[in-house]
């Protein structure tokens, strides 16, 4: 072992404790006197509160009874940030720490200043009695250095001003994740706990060995895009997947979403350190109750990981992360492929389904020093692994942090587990969004799913249809606008059609285009592709056609006969009226991403009009619509090994006013019970699968929307009644 020079320990400790003081300061550089005094709830300090404790704790611990001759700043101040050592006195109320005034700003920061010019003093000494203490002191102060940014947020989000905590652009929203695989863990006897080598916090060991039974962890975190769809199935209001007190808590307190989610007209929005922005469906849903995590893992079919389960995972990975680090804090959307479990260090703190408790052989230490970590004890949960406002180095696999179970302002997360290790049966897409739709209160499965080779052809006889005017509309709209669009177009283009189906609205840009060079339909149905691509290169010779069989609101990459050509999106026929408004927002951010800079895209919409006339249009006099419904049903006895009777369900097609949209349902007309995919559904007469949304748009709502998305209205036309718009948009 290498003996390292007294001179060179006792620089390398200044050095670190400068270091840290000095990043604590970095993080208050831009907060207001007003900003650092207010308290914004009982659990929250003010921000010279925290600048001021951590400054007593280096005063208290180390300076007063290791530096010779030290004087305190100012005795009363040991009464005023004092936290929670009974051991040391009596201390100010913490609920009553914004009622401190009085030191000023700059008294506290003259304390930090005595303080730092004294330890300078000690760490250069050759005592070495006081190490441990230092680790201890630098450990804490990292701590007050997250809570600083819970607390300011919180504060922050108490304003009507919204007000960011940090400078820069609106967050550009993330690439949405693939559905979470589940890496498998066979167990056994393992260890977990600290070692003993280096620095940990005494409630980390002592190193213990547990027993764990199979279990499978999720690869990432759960999203916001998950959280959403917990939420539109009813999460916050269905009691049978909350603990009784997190369901107590729900009614108390009025829960309808995490903490600092804001509903808006165009969304849900959320406040986080970078002010109030739309919520990013592809990033990992933060601010949850250790209630909400719990329910939430109900809901999904799964449970919480325990602690042990957890480290035994994490020991086996680097501890690499989204840390505390330059630019504004936030938890970043899950990147790469998942070939081990992806966000466990940094981004979000994980609940885990444990109780904070002493480990095997837990004992505090003696003195006030003892009360850091013991005494809490009870009637905690455990989280690990760390945030994005965590600084970095500070965590390890076997630190455990913890809060009670309804705290939700600290940078909190979750990670689903199972029990057993085998991965589950690779499912089909559609066999997966099946099953979960039908296991929600309102049944539902995604309209994409109406287009099977069938599905295709009922739609296009639903176009010819006199009560569809959509179609035809569009058609002629078109056709009296292609030569303007067409001037849009740049040389050598590939044109890229989302859900393509026939590709019988693309001929009119290929016409009216010629120097589009790559045509590229999209679509979910090979069938439909195979049909467009035929017709399409006989009709166009000199084109190039690149299909993609792909979902088109997900689809990642162009094939390779489009990439590195200019992009012309299209997206007709007001498919984007049948998406959620958080969800059309995430397509028109994958589409941005998928056509790249300086992109144009053409998006047909339907605009509002007349109840009479959309509910025509959606049920026809002939039944094609109805066909096209319960063609959904014959796909999932085709495909799912379902046993529906289609002569049991009938076609409701309904105006939904308060959110703008024609809504198509799938009613039952009796009690039944349906096989699918080896598992059964209940369902009462009168109860309805939800198939289709068909939102209905004006002009200013449409282009906010594209907005949110980062696209910039460039054009915009319309027909006369019934009106149907077509909207250009440029990256």
């Amino acid at each position: 072992m290498t003996h390292r020079p007294q001179a060179v320990v006792t620089q390398d400790r200044l050095e670190r404790y400068l270091a840290l003081r000095a990043r604590t300061q970095h993080l208050v550089r831009d907060l207001s006197p007003e900003d650092q005094l207010a308290q914004s709830m009982p659990d929250a300090s003010p921000t010279k509160w925290h600048l001021a404790h951590t400054t007593w704790f280096f005063e208290t611990f180390l300076l007063t009874p290791h530096l010779e001759g030290y004087k305190p700043f100012d005795p009363r101040f040991g009464f005023l940030f004092n936290s929670y050592y009974e051991a040391l006195g009596p201390r100010q109320p913490r609920p009553q720490r914004g009622l401190l005034t009085r030191p000023s700003q700059e008294r506290v920061m003259a304390y930090r200043a005595h303080v730092d010019e004294a330890m300078t003093r000690l760490l250069l000494s050759d005592d070495q009695t006081f190490d441990d203490l230092l680790d201890l002191g630098i450990a804490h102060e990292e701590q007050h250095q997250e809570l600083i940014l819970m607390d300011i947020l919180h504060l922050f989000a108490q304003s009507p001003l919204a007000p960011a905590y940090g400078r820069g652009p609106a967050p550009e929203p993330g690439r949405t994740p693939a559905a979470p695989a589940f890496i498998g863990y066979e167990g056994g006897l393992v260890e977990i706990g600290h070692d003993g080598q280096g620095f940990s916090f005494d409630n980390e060991g002592p190193r213990h060995q547990v027993f764990l039974a199979p279990f499978s962890l999720a690869d990432r975190l759960v999203t916001n895009g998950e959280w959403l769809n917990f939420m539109a199935d009813g999460g916050y209001e269905r009691p049978e997947f909350w603990l009784s007190d997190g369901w107590a808590k729900v009614q108390a307190e009025g829960w309808q979403a995490p903490l600092y989610w804001e509903p808006s007209p165009d969304g849900w929005k959320v406040m986080d350190l970078r002010g109030l922005h739309p919520v990013d469906p592809a990033a990992p849903v933060s601010h949850l109750s250790y209630y909400e995590a719990e329910a939430y893992a109900a809901w999904a079919g799964a449970r919480l990981p325990t602690e042990a389960e957890w480290e035994h995972a994490a020991a086996q990975l680097p501890v690499r992360g989204g840390f505390l680090a330059r630019g504004v804090p936030a938890p970043s959307p899950a990147q790469g492929e998942a070939s081990a479990p992806r966000q466990m260090f940094g981004d979000l703190w994980e609940w885990t389904r444990s109780a904070y408790g002493p480990y095997p052989g837990f004992a505090a230490a003696p003195g006030a020093v003892g009360e850091y970590n013991g005494k809490f004890m009870s009637g905690q949960m455990v989280l690990r692994g760390g945030a994005c406002v965590t600084p970095p180095g500070h965590v390890r696999a076997t630190y455990r942090n913890f809060f009670q179970p309804h705290q939700r302002w600290m940078f909190s997360g979750l990670r689903l587990a199972r029990d057993g290790a085998a991965p589950a049966p690779r499912r089909s897409a559609f066999e997966t969004d099946v099953l979960a739709g039908l296991s929600r209160r309102q049944k539902s499965v995604p309209p994409k799913y109406f287009y099977d080779a069938p599905g295709s052809r009922l739609f296009e006889d639903i176009c010819e249809l006199p009560e569809y005017y959509p179609t035809r509309t569009e058609l002629a709209l078109l056709a009296q606008v292609a030569p303007e669009v067409a001037s849009h177009v740049p040389e050598g283009a590939a044109l890229v059609e989302f859900g393509s189906g026939a590709s019988l609205k693309t001929r009119q840009l290929l016409d009216h285009a010629p120097q589009i060079a790559v045509y590229t339909p999209i679509d979910i149905s090979p069938s439909a592709l195979d049909a467009a691509v035929e017709s399409l290169s006989r009709d166009y010779q000199g084109l190039t056609v690149a299909p993609l069989v792909d979902d088109f609101t997900v689809a990642l990459e162009l094939p390779e006969a489009a990439q590195g050509r200019p992009a012309f999106g299209f997206f007709p026929g007001s498919t984007i009226g049948n998406l959620l408004p958080e969800e059309a927002v995430e397509f028109l951010v994958n589409a941005r991403r998928l056509l790249g800079p300086g992109a144009r895209f053409l998006v047909g919409a339907d605009l509002v009009k007349a109840q009479s006339v959309l509910v025509a249009a959606y049920d026809d006099s002939q039944g094609v619509t109805a066909a096209f419904n319960l063609n959904l049903l014959t796909r999932m006895n085709r495909e799912l090994a379902a046993n529906f009777d289609l002569a049991a369900f009938a076609h409701r097609a309904v105006w939904n006013a308060p959110m703008s949209r024609i809504e198509m349902h799938l009613e039952a007309l009796c009690d039944q019970t349906v096989q699918v995919a080896g598992r059964s559904f209940e369902f009462r007469a009168g109860e309805t699968i939800h198939t289709e949304n068909s939102h209905k748009f004006t002009s200013e709502g449409f282009a906010r929307l594209a907005a949110q998305a980062g696209w910039r209205l460039e054009g915009q036309w319309a027909s006369p009644e019934p009106a149907f718009g077509m909207f250009l948009l440029a990256s």
